[in-house]
């Protein structure tokens, strides 16, 4: 079964040191896909824009900078208050997005507790599909088996 988990929250995006704008976003992880979280910005445009990564990533960017390339997460304080960075580069362009710090911690505990660090290959189920996959079929017991008699005579005549 799979469960969701999440949260709405208000993002800024910072467009220089003195101002930033309001952005809603949605959070969310799905245990079907238990190594990533998917992030959805509203930015007032006809689709919404998504960003999917590692949820391992959003986890140590609670508590320390982490990240290379498209998506560097790390928290800070900004006028005494706890928020968390979220950097992200694309070929369309550059984002810098402050997060509030505890709504973003109280969600990826739910999702830790719903699936425990290590436990998300038990959620893949890629044993159950493999075993599936090569679980035996009535048919097969006719493909391993010799459609045509042997050319070579059984009792002797030729």
């Amino acid at each position: 079964m799979d469960t969701v988990v999440e949260r709405e929250l208000e993002l800024k995006l910072v467009l220089s040191p003195e101002r930033s704008i309001p952005v809603p976003a949605r959070l969310t992880y799905r245990t079907e896909d238990p190594y990533a979280v998917h992030i959805t910005f509203h930015i007032g445009s006809d689709a919404p824009v998504h960003w999917t990564f590692a949820r391992d990533l959003l986890v140590e960017g609670v508590f320390r900078p982490c990240g290379h390339g498209d998506v560097r997460i790390w928290p800070t304080k900004v006028e005494a208050r706890s928020i968390i960075c979220v950097a992200l580069t694309s070929p369309d362009g550059n984002a810098l997005l402050e997060v509030p710090s505890a709504a973003v911690a109280a969600w990826v505990e739910r999702t830790l507790r719903i699936v425990p660090p290590g436990t998300e290959a038990g959620r893949l189920g890629i044993d159950e599909a493999l075993a599936e996959l090569l679980a035996p079929l009535p048919a097969d017991d006719l493909w391993m088996s010799d459609p045509w008699p042997s050319d070579e005579s059984q009792d002797g005549e030729g």
